[in-house]
């Protein structure tokens, strides 16, 4: 009997059973010789965050040789923060794969030293610092900035330096720039991948080095805005959706009294003489002929620093 949540390889169950399971809606496939107990409540199988991971654990069982995942799957696994979620399971192997190699993994040649591997609630991950320098040496610096962000803020101890230890050994050359760059730029501070979407965008275009959640003193107490520039009372606040509708943040998230504690947050900000720049994911996309969220932010900076702004040649425009 295939359960909810239950992992289920090919090669330990009763071919038949199976089967009838998938038939009636029971089980879903989850890849060659893996398959996923759908939940009864809702008749959905795991999807997203929730289903990488399971992957993760069905490639372990059923591989053979040694491995050790990495790249994105290792962060996934570590907690970080994914701009989206790798539609591949990254894992290094000593040896080169077939042509008939799966197409749901991406294997990444090569060994791991023993003291950039990790065994992590089961499974063999490259370490933390490992894996944020992985990251930033083959992904979009962006989207890199996100996972290594988030590794130090589920890490605040992260050694950065281990990282440019670590990137210092690598002998590719293509990457070591942009991945360089990352390791000097990840903030903790930024508490979503939207956060980092921003700031990103501003140090792209050479803007001054902007604090993460910034101060800012109110009669009603301290507030802290994502993003601040204090020298020249520049400030952003990326709003989610999620904050505005009720059980958004959380069950029992009441969106109305949400709305109410932001007007008087706002208030206070604005007596205080501060009128942060607000960001949604839609501004990613302006409607032709409005401004960008770049162009809002700039403005808001004396002429001098605006006419300093360069883009960085080696960093690529945001993903959207």
């Amino acid at each position: 009997m295939i359960g909810p949540g239950d992992l289920v390889l090919a090669r330990d169950h009763d071919r038949k059973e199976l089967h009838r399971a998938l038939q009636g809606g029971v089980a879903t496939r989850l890849r060659v010789g893996a398959y996923l107990g759908v939940d009864a409540d809702d008749g959905r199988s795991a999807q997203g965050a929730r289903r990488a991971k399971i992957l993760m654990r069905a490639v372990h069982r059923q591989l053979r040789a040694a491995h050790t995942f990495s790249h994105q799957s290792a962060a996934l696994w570590w907690g970080c923060s994914l701009w989206k979620h790798p539609d591949q399971t990254h894992l290094v192997q000593d040896y080169r794969a077939s042509g008939r190699a799966a197409k749901d993994l991406k294997r990444h040649r090569g060994t791991v030293p023993d003291d950039q591997r990790a065994l992590e609630r089961g499974l063999p991950v490259t370490t933390l610092a490992r894996t944020v320098v992985d990251c930033a040496l083959t992904m979009h610096p962006m989207e890199a900035l996100v996972i290594a962000d988030s590794a130090l803020r589920l890490q605040p101890a992260l050694d950065l330096d281990e990282a440019r230890s670590i990137l210092d050994g690598v002998l590719r050359r293509n990457g070591r720039v942009r991945a360089r760059w990352v390791l000097d730029h990840a903030d903790g501070g930024a508490d979503s991948p939207w956060e980092t979407w921003t700031r990103y965008l501003c140090l792209r275009v050479s803007l001054p080095r902007p604090l993460t959640q910034a101060p800012v003193v109110t009669r009603l107490g301290t507030f802290h805005r994502d993003l601040g520039w204090p020298d020249h009372g520049v400030y952003v606040e990326f709003d989610g959706r999620v904050k505005y509708l009720d059980d958004g943040v959380r069950r029992g998230h009441d969106a109305r009294e949400e709305l109410l504690r932001e007007k008087r947050r706002t208030d206070a900000l604005h007596e205080a003489g501060v009128l942060p720049v607000r960001v949604m994911a839609g501004d990613a996309r302006p409607a032709p002929g409005t401004e960008t969220v770049l162009q809002r932010i700039a403005r808001r900076f004396p002429a001098q620093v605006r006419r300093q702004l360069r883009v960085v040649p080696f960093l690529p425009p945001p993903v959207v």
